[in-house]
This record gives C-alpha cells, structure tokens and sequence, in this order.
C-alpha cells in the first residue's frame, strides 16, 4: 500500500502512534514577508486558476518555502515530487509533494530529512495519513544515516490553510491552530522553526 492508501487511523495503528494536539510554535511571531514573496502570491492568485494540488504546490507553495529556506542561515534543499521508498513491503512508497532537507542542493535525497509537506486541493484531514505515513519513513530515512533523534515535522496545505503536525519517537502532535496564507509572516517563522538546526 502506497502512501495515498494510508489514512490517520491506519498509520497510527500500523506503528503504534500516540496523537495528541499541541502548541508546537510557543511564542511564534510573524518574520518580515519578503517583498518578492508578497508578490509573488498575489501574480499567482491573479493569473493561476488554482483548482488543482499541482498548481497550489506551484504557485502558493513552492514560493513560501523558497522563502523559508532563505530565513535560515544553514543549509536547506527543497525537493519537489520526490519519491521516499523506504520499505515497499511496509508500504512506505511513493511520490512526496515537498521534502525539505537539511543539506545542499543535490539531486539525491540526503539526511536530515526535516519537513515532509502534501498539498491538497480542498480536505486537510483527508492528507494527514499519507503525510504521517510520509514522515515515518522520512524518520526511517534518518534512523539508517545516523540521525535517528531528530523529530520529523510535516504539513498538510491547501495552500490557503496549513495543518503542522510533528513525530517524535511515538507521539504525533497536531498543531493545535492552524495557520493560513493571510498571514504568511506567521507561516514562515513556522516554517524557520520547522527547519531548525537542532
């Protein structure tokens, strides 16, 4: 079974998961929003009829995490559409929409894997069992090079609306607001926490 079988209840009984919400971001004040950024969204709402996953991905998801990749100071690499085949016999295959790395830019996947993020069009909740299901591998990923106590976070967007979850060990916090594109500033100091360097 692929990622796009999986749903919350599925993943959570398949690798024992304890979900609760939580305030993941204590504090979190919005950053400054780039000009290019601000820009950007408003070109894209303008001229993009965003009536499907691959064009909210292209233009209201790919420019913030750009954006967040340039509020650190470490580096970070942005794969998009990558496949995560972790364990084909556990089903933990298949194409993630975004995968943030804490690496340079290179054309293979390399560990820490720190952000799993899926797009949908329109039902959050319907995204969250393939993206925990995403993250557990990417937590696997970790685990086989090392980097086995590093939490993983995710996020399922339709790219107006971002639901944050984080997997530690065997707990899945939901992030207990969700956060929205109007107040993209808030969205990117999440993400800067997000990619953190711990």
């Amino acid at each position: 079974m692929p990622y796009t079988d999986f749903s919350l209840d599925t993943i959570e009984a398949k690798i024992g998961l304890t979900t609760q919400p939580g305030n993941l971001f204590p504090g979190l004040a919005p950053v400054a929003v780039p000009g290019w950024l601000t820009d950007a969204l408003r070109r894209g709402k303008e001229v993009a009829a965003l009536v499907s996953e691959k064009a909210r991905s292209e233009f209201l998801v790919a420019p913030i995490l750009i954006a967040a990749r340039e509020l650190v100071t470490w580096p970070v690499a942005v794969f998009s559409g990558q496949r995560l085949d972790v364990d084909p016999a556990a089903g933990l295959t298949g194409e993630c929409d975004f995968i943030l790395a804490r690496t340079t830019p290179v054309p293979v996947l390399r560990a820490p894997l720190l952000v799993v993020l899926e797009a949908k069009k329109a039902d959050i909740e319907a995204g969250l069992g393939q993206c925990v299901a995403q993250m557990f591998a990417a937590r696997q990923f970790n685990a086989a090079r090392g980097e086995s106590d590093r939490p993983v976070f995710g996020c399922v967007t339709t790219g107006e609306t971002w639901q944050f979850v984080r997997l530690t060990s065997s707990d899945l916090t939901l992030h207990t607001d969700r956060l929205f594109i109007d107040n993209v500033g808030e969205l990117l100091a999440a993400l800067q926490v997000s990619l953190g360097p711990g």
